[in-house]
């Protein structure tokens, strides 16, 4: 990752906010890459920029540049993320709410190829394992699905866990071809729309979608090391 130019004769410019907030962006994505993919020992620095926006680093940015606030200097090791996992995850209650619906998770899963831990940490962030819940904007069902995409998946009944979960598993596959296998790309399209994903390149600037990215992925981490014993079968596992 590129050490960023904190020139501060120039950090007052809209142009110069403008390339450091894109920058901000991309290494969003790069970070939740390494956290999934990273098998050593990596340093992470976090700042908060003038605007709100955070920048992810691997090396300390300029000292001088006192627009941007050192937030956090973290180092995650063995797939593990201290930086976001600042709980831990209770794996028995967790494990009651999954378990109701691990076999549907696992017969999806294995129909889309798409790894079952993935699929357990979105339902964890979207609902809770509530098959009743329903959003202010309408989503409903474990997986949260919106009238439209449940339609294009051919749901009856948004509320019925199994046709529920196929249909968010299967969306889930058509994010991920679609987006490469990147799967903060594809969570983040789950959130924002495939469009939203597509017109800012990356991991929209939403801060709602950018918090649902991480902590997705913060369950998804979590999950894969309370339970051991299950390995990810397909694209998303993230290993």
């Amino acid at each position: 990752m590129r050490q960023p130019s904190c020139d501060t004769r120039h950090l007052n410019t809209p142009l110069q906010r403008g390339r450091l907030r894109r920058l901000a962006h991309r290494q969003l994505l790069t970070f939740c890459i390494l956290l999934i993919t990273a098998p050593v020992s990596a340093d992470i620095y976090i700042y908060h920029g003038p605007d709100g926006e955070r920048l992810f680093a691997d090396k300390p940015i300029i000292a001088s540049a006192p627009e941007y606030t050192l937030i956090k200097h973290r180092r995650i090791r063995d797939n593990a993320s201290p930086i976001l996992a600042n709980r831990p995850l209770k794996g028995a209650t967790l494990g009651r709410s999954a378990a109701d619906y691990r076999n549907l998770i696992e017969d999806a899963s294995d129909q889309y190829q798409i790894d079952p831990l993935l699929v357990e940490a979105v339902i964890q962030i979207e609902s809770g394992f509530n098959p009743n819940a329903v959003s202010g904007k309408g989503a409903a069902g474990l997986m949260q699905l919106m009238q439209d995409t449940a339609a294009d998946y051919h749901v009856n009944d948004r509320f019925n866990p199994r046709e529920n979960i196929h249909a968010g598993v299967q969306h889930l596959r058509y994010l991920m071809d679609r987006f490469s296998d990147q799967v903060p790309l594809v969570l983040a399209a789950y959130n924002a729309g495939a469009g939203s994903v597509d017109k800012y390149r990356g991991i929209p600037p939403f801060p709602e979608t950018r918090r649902y990215v991480i902590k997705v992925l913060e369950h998804h981490i979590q999950l894969r090391a309370i339970d051991t014993h299950r390995q990810p079968t397909m694209s998303g596992g993230g290993g």
